[in-house]
This record gives structure tokens, sequence and C-alpha cells, in this order.
């Protein structure tokens, strides 16, 4: 039986929870690498699952409205606090984010609701900025880095490779050979219409031109998919209020939209649409997306599929 079109840009039907899990815990018998937020439904069932790495210097808590609307449409998002400060390298992070992918399997039983099981045969792998970045490092075994889980598709969103073209963050991922990226799974990448925008004449845009989205969609192999939002900025998918020194900058060094919550819907639905197209094997939502049969909350600046 073929599946209808679901309003993947709304609120899903599962009630959801942010659970947070320190990694220094004592109270867990085998603790995660780093802390963590998960955001899971709360309705017994069998999930696929989404590992989502934050973005340069933010907390994963800025996440919570977006990885809680993915949760609601059946899937349960793992987010780490990978640093909280950090240079130019993003070595670490892959390190860290290949320790958490191998605990998932020992740990993340016993921290869910009894009632919820994950499949980790159905697992995705994404990130915003350099975390779309690290997220694209880890696909693509830099460092000679394996798992013990398997993921099956990469989210990228407006994702950032360094200061400017020749100014990367190490290791480098872009290497300005189209369709270069060597991995056998599906890919995402969403990017910002404003992030290659300056907002303040003393700092750069927070997405530039040459280690961006459609820098990291060219280097795509099929099947891939690319959606970018035009009048929105590289964190205008964070949460509404987000508390704090960082929660603060990050209203003042991006451009940004008019307001965060239009971009968060877009960027929650695309991601829910293809998770469903790649992890359940449902591309109907994503399908409608592509041929305009389902209202999007923003303007697309384009869209490409290959």
């Amino acid at each position: 039986m073929c599946s209808s079109v679901s309003n993947v840009f709304e609120t899903g039907n599962y009630t959801t929870k942010l659970l947070r899990v320190d990694s220094c815990s004592h109270a867990q018998n085998v603790p995660p690498p780093k802390s963590l937020l998960i955001a899971t439904p709360i309705e017994g069932g069998e999930f696929p699952l989404l590992l989502f790495l934050h973005g340069y210097l933010l907390l994963n808590s800025f996440y919570s409205q977006l990885i809680q609307h993915v949760a609601s449409h059946g899937f349960i998002v793992i987010a780490p606090q990978l640093y909280t400060v950090a240079g130019p390298d993003i070595t670490e992070e892959i390190y860290s984010v290949a320790a958490i992918t191998n605990w998932l399997s020992k740990g993340l039983s016993k921290i869910l609701p009894l009632n919820i099981k994950p499949n980790f045969h159905k697992l995705a792998l994404g990130g915003h900025s350099r975390g779309g970045k690290t997220s694209f490092a880890v696909a693509l075994r830099k460092l000679n880095m394996t798992t013990d889980l398997k993921f099956s598709a990469i989210i990228g969103v407006d994702p950032v490779d360094g200061m400017d073209k020749g100014k990367q963050t190490s290791p480098p991922i872009l290497t300005y050979v189209p369709h270069s990226f060597d991995y056998d799974m599906a890919t995402l990448v969403i990017g910002s219409g404003l992030g290659d925008v300056k907002k303040n004449p003393l700092f750069p845009p927070c997405a530039p031109k040459g280690v961006n989205h459609e820098d990291f969609f060219s280097e795509c192999e099929k099947p891939s998919w690319y959606f970018v939002a035009k009048d929105y900025g590289h964190v205008d998918m964070l949460d509404d209020d987000t508390k704090g020194v960082r929660g603060k900058v990050s209203y003042c060094l991006c451009k940004n939209g008019e307001s965060r919550k239009p971009m968060r819907m877009f960027v929650g639905g695309v991601m829910v649409a293809f998770l469903k197209a790649y992890l359940h094997g449902d591309n109907v939502d994503l399908l409608a997306i592509r041929d305009k049969n389902l209202s999007v909350p923003i303007e697309m600046k384009f869209d490409y599929f290959v």
C-alpha cells in the first residue's frame, strides 16, 4: 500500500521527551563519551536514529526545538555536546563521534524509556555548520576512523569547511573536484541564502562562499538532495530562545531572517522527509517537496537533486 503525503513541516503524531545524559554520571552503567541531549518519542515502538552534531561554539541545547520536531515524526535524535571551546582542528570531534557511535549499541537502550527500542540498523548522521563538516569527515572515514554501526544517510545543515577557500579547518573535507565524495549512502544538503552575507563589517560571513553548502553539494555523489532557504541565515534553525552569552551571540554574528520558526520548520521538515525516504524506504514526502505538491514554510532559493 502506498503511503499518503504528510505535512512534515508541522509537528508529527508522536509526543516527545527530552533526555539529558551527563558523560560523568555515575548513575549510568555505561556512560556516554560525551554529554547528550536526546529527543525521543514516548509512545512505545521501534524507531530509527539520527546522530546530530552542533555548530561551532554552539550548545546542543540550542537545537532542542529542531530535534524534537524530527523526533515527533518517529525518530530518536541524539545530540552530543562535542566541545565548548575549539580551535581550527576537528580531529578530536571525529574521534568523539566515532566513540559515541560505538557507545550507542551498548548504552542507549539503558537510557531510553523501557517501551522505546532503537533500531541500530537504521542510523543517520548529520550536523549543522562545523558539525556538518564533521559528519562528512566521519562518512569519508577521515583519520581512518571506522565505527561498529553503519550509517545509512548523511545530512549537512549549512555545512562549513572553514573561513574561506584555502583557509579550511583541519582536516579539510572539500577537494573542489565535482562528485568526489566517496561513500555509499544518500546525502541531504540544506543551505541558507543569507549565510554568505556579512552582518557586521568586522567579521566574515558565517558560511562564506568557497567553503559552504554549494561546494559540499557539488562534491556529493548520487543520490543527493539540495535545498536552499532564500531569506534565512546560518543559525536561523536554532531555538527561538537561546540563553546565555553564546545564545545572544548567535543573534549577533550571522545575518538573520525575520524569525527563526519558519526556517526551523523548513529544516526539520526536509530532514524528516529525507530520513523517511532513506531509513524507512518511503519517499512520498520528499518527492512531494520536490514536485511542489507540499506547501513549504519558506521561499526556496533553489533546489536540486541528483
